[in-house]
């Protein structure tokens, strides 16, 4: 039976052929989230005629151990199984690889020559998206290896397209960020550049958009004078699964504070643009980056919280603490729990706090974004003095997609007694089934050349000049004592204390 909420959806987006090229392609990305993404997207009839993909990577495979690896990454990752073997025999004759160091000329010489008979046999005529699933410091070699070898089409060239896709980090800092923008602007124009941050491609953060311009009853109330604060949750019950090494560079504010949290707090923040089109959506964000009241010298220490956790329990288990991880320092001073109070100082939302916190090791794994209403001004209906909790909008994005709306309601009896209720929308329930993943999303949107769900590169150095004087003021204080919370806790003390001084508490998830 077809689900009534789906009935006259569109569906059919469909790209103009192209390749497909993966740098880094033996890896993990490419095998749990690229490649299922690509077979979906297969599924579901959204790849152009003619589609192939070629992965590069120094990992020596042929094009039938290529195959074969990817077939076992989508029967593990994919959302769809078991896998239709239909499909796949279709997908996989898709699938190339070429080998060889990113530093050597010729493999890339290689590279062109494949990706000619290609367009020779499938008629993509030169059209291309290049994914760099490989660290930051391989990009500018791989940037002047496909310029040198003739693989970046003119940004004007209307018959072809050369795109490029590049995973976080944006680099380590305000400085780094810009120096990698400007590499990647030495061969790309800004238009051919899709910078990836997939919490943008989940539905619950486009619905968010949905949510706020597409009723009339939010909109109007989405305001300092209606709204107290507004609370932002990042939360992982998992430690760093073996990135010690990426994570002692990086740390929670990197990894997911100056990228993920701030995406989220843009979506919510932004002023309604004048269309949805790419820049129009993308200048309005840039605006909430540029509102952030920057947070300096001594405010540093009350307005930030950092943590790193210890050994605990989760699920009954033993777990071990941050400096037991493989690859971390035992006198390790990187956090693994991050908490602020921002504040953006603009007309819609000056004067109203918004406390953000990310971590790993929590108690649960969960994203959402509350926005926490201000008290009736008239206890009117409190006939016995006691008060209810004000009125909460839940947007959940991860696990559960969803939206909850908390109110009062009186509870049936013959006295006015009033009891906060809870109206949720599950996605799941509503639309059926799972809808499709960030990155099948953000993948199509990038072979279509949409970049309204992708990090523009001014955005990119926004989130950095707001990020990065606070890991000066980090580095220059003394640092705190770490560990300071349990693993399978809610992260340390301080971060429930910030609040306190503001006389409020963090949402119960």
């Amino acid at each position: 039976m077809e689900n009534p909420f789906r009935v006259g959806l569109e569906t059919e987006r469909t790209p103009a052929p192209c390749t497909f090229v993966v740098f880094g392609a033996s890896g993990d990305l490419t095998r749990r989230k690229l490649l299922p993404a690509l077979y979906n997207l297969a599924v579901s009839r959204l790849l152009p005629p003619g589609f192939s993909i070629v992965g590069f990577a120094v990992t020596e495979l042929t094009d039938e151990a290529f195959r074969q690896s990817m077939h076992d990454g989508l029967a593990q990752f994919s959302r769809r199984k078991p896998l239709d073997e239909t499909v796949w025999a279709d997908f996989a004759s898709r699938l190339h690889y070429v080998s060889g160091s990113f530093g050597d000329i010729a493999n890339f010489q290689k590279l062109r020559a494949k990706l000619e008979e290609l367009d020779a046999k499938n008629g993509t005529r030169g059209n291309r998206l290049y994914y760099l699933a490989i660290p930051p410091s391989l990009f500018p070699i791989v940037n002047d290896q496909l310029a040198k070898v003739g693989l970046v089409a003119d940004p004007n060239d209307a018959g072809r397209y050369s795109r490029i896709i590049v995973e976080k980090p944006f680099g380590h800092d305000l400085a780094s960020g810009d120096a990698l923008n400007a590499e990647l602007h030495r061969v790309f124009h800004e238009k051919q550049i899709f910078r990836i941050d997939h919490y943008l491609g989940k539905e619950t953060v486009q619905n968010l958009v949905a949510l706020r311009f597409g009723n009339a009853i939010f909109e109007p109330i989405w305001n300092r004078n209606h709204i107290d604060h507004v609370q932002i949750s990042v939360a992982e019950d998992i430690g760093v699964e073996g990135r010690g090494k990426f994570y002692e560079e990086a740390g929670t504010t990197r990894d997911i504070v100056q990228n993920h949290l701030l995406q989220l707090l843009m979506v919510a923040a932004m002023e309604p643009p004048i269309a949805f089109s790419a820049d129009e959506v993308r200048d309005e964000k840039v605006k909430v980056l540029r509102a952030l009241k920057p947070i300096l010298g001594k405010d540093v220490a009350t307005r930030t919280v950092r943590g790193q956790y210890a050994p605990g329990n989760f699920v009954g288990k033993a777990v071990p603490g941050y400096r037991e991880e493989a690859n971390v320092s035992p006198t390790s001073q990187v956090e693994t729990f991050v908490a602020m109070k921002l504040e953006i100082d603009n007309w819609r939302f000056a004067g109203v706090p918004i406390y953000v916190r990310a971590g790993k090791r929590l108690t649960k794994r969960i994203t959402e974004i509350s926005v926490h209403f201000k008290d009736v001004p008239h206890a009117l209906l409190m006939q016995d003095g006691s008060h209810v909790e004000p009125d909460v909008l839940a947007i959940r994005i991860q696990p559960d997609e969803g939206i909850g709306l908390r109110f009062v309601a009186k509870v049936p009896g013959p006295t006015m007694t009033l009891r906060p209720v809870t109206m949720n929308f599950g996605y799941g329930s509503t639309f059926g089934g799972s809808g499709p993943e960030a990155y099948e999303r953000l993948i199509l949107d990038a072979m279509l050349g949409d970049p309204t769900l992708f990090a523009r590169a001014d955005e990119v150095s926004a989130a950095w000049k707001f990020i990065t004087p606070i890991h000066e003021a980090w580095a220059a204080g003394p640092p705190p004592e770490f560990p300071n919370y349990p693993a399978g806790t809610w992260g340390p003390a301080q971060s429930s204390a910030m609040l306190a001084r503001d006389g409020r508490t963090w949402r119960r998830l």
